[in-house]
C-alpha cells in the first residue's frame, strides 16, 4: 500500500449529521446522529498511519489509534473494536462526550495543514457497531485469589474495575445512586449520551465478572477501614468524583429558585423530573431560566432547561465567548438552540419576590485585564455598571467540590481543599487504599478519569504482585541482557502455587 501523504488523503473533515436546531430543541433524542458507514470509511482514510503517532500520547488512556483506525480501512471492524477495547471499554461513550480536539486530535499533525481526523467520531461509530453487533472484548482470565473494592461507579472506577478484572481479581463496584455510572450517569443529558449506550457498555463490565451493588453509600454502611479490614478487599479504589455543588456566597442564594445545575441534571437525568408527575422528582421550572458559568455542564443544564419548556434561557458569563471553558461543538449547539449569551457579566446579589423566590439578579458589567494562574485575562468589575437582570430561575455551574463523606468518615489524609492526598502511583495515606479521578484532581473529563483509574489499576497490580504481562514483556535496548540462562530477568524465576 501506498504511503499517505497530506496530498493524497480526502482533504475535507467527514461531516456528522445533526437534528436540526428548531427539532431537537423539543426533544432529548441524540443530536449528533453518528457516522454512517460510508462516512467512517471516507474519515478513516485520513489518518496518516504515523510511525510515532502524536495521538497516542495525546490519549489518557493509550489507546492504539492508528492501528484500529487502520483495521476500520481494512473493513475488519470486529478486529478495530478487539483492538480498542484492549485499552479503553467505552468507546461509545468516549466518542460522545470526551473533548478529543484538546486530547488526541489536537496533536493530529493532518491538523497542521487540514482539519485533523475526526478520532472520537470513529471511535463512537466503532463502539455503536459493537454494541449493535453484541460484540464483548473478554480475554481469557484465572482467577487470582484477589478481591479488590471499587467505590463509586463513575469513569475512574469503571476503568480500574475493568483492568482489574481483566488481571484475574474479584472486583466489586459500591455505588451511591440507585443506577450505575456516575456523572456519566446523572451529569450528562441524553441529547449528549443515552442511556441505553451507558447501559450497553457496562453490560461489557459485568461480562468480566465484575460486581455492581447500588445504593450502597460507603461511609455511612460501611468505611474504607471496614472495607480494607472486615470484609476482605486486598486493595480498594475511591472514585467517588467531585459532585458537590459550589455557590458565590451572594445574597440571595437561599431562595427559591436558586438551585446547582448538578441538582438540577440530577433531577432530571437520573431521576425524571421532566415528567413529573408520572415521576416523583418535581422539579418547579422557571419561565426564565440563568445559568451561571460558561463550562460544558452549564451548556448541558441551559439545554435541558430549554428542552423542559423554559420560556428564556440564559447564559451569564463574566469572561467572553474566547474564554469560555465549553467544547466548541458544546457552545455551537447551544447558540444554535437559541441560549442567550451575556459575557462579561457577573451576579453580585439575587433579589427576591417578597415571598422567598427569585424575582431578578443584581449584575454588574466586568472587562478583561491580566491573566490570572489558569492563563486566562482576569475579569474585573467596571465601577457604576450594576442593573437588573431579570429572571426566576439561577442554576449554579461555577464548578464543584469533592463528596464529602469519604473525607469525613475515614482516616485518609486529604489536601487544603478537601480532596484525598495521592502520591504518583494514586496510593492515598492508608495501606492498600488508592484514588484516582475527580476526587483527587478536581473536575476534569471523563478520560482524565479513565486515565487515572486505569493508572490505579497497575499500581494496585503492582501492590499485590500480579504479574503484568505489559511491564514485563516490554521492548529494550538490543545491547541490554535480557535473560540468564534463557529466562527473562523481569520474571525473577517465580511462579504462583496454588494449595487445594
Amino acid at each position: 500500500m501506498a504511503k499517505k501523504t497530506i496530498r493524497t488523503i480526502p482533504q475535507d473533515r467527514t461531516d456528522i449529521p445533526v437534528q436540526e436546531p428548531g427539532e431537537r430543541v423539543k426533544n432529548f433524542a441524540e443530536v449528533a446522529l453518528g457516522y454512517p458507514l460510508e462516512s467512517a470509511l471516507n474519515e478513516s482514510e485520513r489518518c496518516l498511519m504515523c510511525p510515532e503517532p502524536a495521538c497516542v500520547k495525546g490519549c489518557p488512556v493509550g489507546i492504539n489509534i492508528p492501528g484500529f483506525i487502520e483495521k476500520i480501512t481494512e473493513k475488519d471492524y470486529r478486529g478495530a473494536y478487539a483492538l480498542l477495547a484492549e485499552a479503553n471499554l467505552l468507546p461509545a461513550i468516549c466518542g460522545r462526550v470526551c473533548p478529543q480536539e484538546d486530547q488526541c486530535e489536537g496533536v493530529c499533525p493532518v491538523g497542521d495543514t487540514l482539519e485533523p481526523v475526526a478520532i472520537g467520531r470513529l471511535e463512537r461509530w466503532l463502539g455503536d457497531m459493537a454494541i449493535e453487533e453484541g460484540w464483548a472484548a473478554i480475554p481469557y482470565r484465572e482467577n487470582n485469589g484477589f478481591k479488590v473494592g471499587i467505590v463509586g461507579s463513575g469513569p475512574a472506577g469503571i476503568a480500574c474495575a475493568a483492568d482489574l478484572a481483566k488481571a484475574g481479581c474479584d472486583v466489586t463496584i459500591y455505588e451511591a445512586l440507585h443506577k450505575p455510572g456516575g456523572v456519566l450517569r446523572y451529569g450528562i443529558p441524553e441529547f449528549r449520551l443515552p442511556n441505553e449506550v451507558i447501559d450497553a457498555e457496562l453490560a461489557s463490565l459485568t461480562k468480566l465478572g465484575v460486581k455492581i451493588e447500588c445504593n450502597t453509600l460507603v461511609g455511612r454502611l460501611f468505611t474504607i477501614e471496614q472495607m480494607r479490614e472486615e470484609m476482605g478487599f486486598d486493595a480498594v479504589f475511591i472514585g467517588t468524583g467531585a459532585g458537590a455543588p459550589k455557590f458565590m456566597g451572594i445574597p440571595g442564594e437561599s431562595l427559591n429558585g436558586v438551585l446547582s445545575a448538578n441538582e438540577l441534571l440530577t433531577r432530571c437525568n437520573l431521576m425524571g423530573a421532566g415528567d413529573f408527575p408520572s415521576y416523583d422528582t418535581p422539579l418547579h421550572l422557571g419561565k426564565k431560566v440563568s445559568v451561571i458559568g460558561s463550562g460544558n455542564t452549564a451548556m448541558d443544564a441551559m439545554r435541558v432547561a430549554m428542552r423542559l419548556g423554559a420560556e428564556k434561557v440564559y447564559c451569564v458569563y463574566r469572561r467572553t465567548e474566547a474564554e469560555s471553558p465549553a467544547r466548541l461543538e458544546e457552545l455551537h449547539h447551544a447558540q444554535e438552540e437559541g441560549i442567550e449569551f451575556h459575557w462579561l457579566t457577573a451576579p453580585v446579589e439575587i433579589l427576591d419576590d417578597g415571598d422567598g423566590n427569585v424575582r431578578a439578579m443584581r449584575c454588574i458589567r466586568m472587562e478583561l485585564g491580566e491573566p490570572d494562574d489558569s492563563g486566562r485575562r482576569r475579569p474585573v468589575p467596571v465601577e457604576g455598571s450594576e442593573y437588573e437582570f431579570e429572571t426566576d430561575m439561577v442554576v449554579y455551574a461555577i464548578g464543584t467540590n469533592p463528596n464529602p463523606i469519604i473525607g469525613q468518615t475515614s482516616t485518609l489524609k486529604l489536601n487544603k481543599w478537601d480532596y484525598i492526598d495521592a502520591d504518583e502511583s494514586l496510593a492515598t495515606s492508608f495501606t492498600g487504599v488508592f484514588a484516582g479521578g475527580d476526587i483527587v484532581t478536581g473536575a476534569a473529563t471523563v478520560i482524565l478519569a479513565m486515565g487515572a483509574g486505569r493508572k490505579a489499576a497497575r499500581s494496585i497490580k503492582d501492590y499485590l504482585g500480579i504479574r503484568d504481562t505489559d511491564e514485563i514483556y516490554q521492548v529494550k535496548d538490543e545491547d541490554e541482557a535480557n535473560t540468564l540462562f534463557g529466562i527473562d530477568r523481569d520474571e525473577r524465576n517465580f511462579a504462583r502455587l496454588r494449595t487445594v
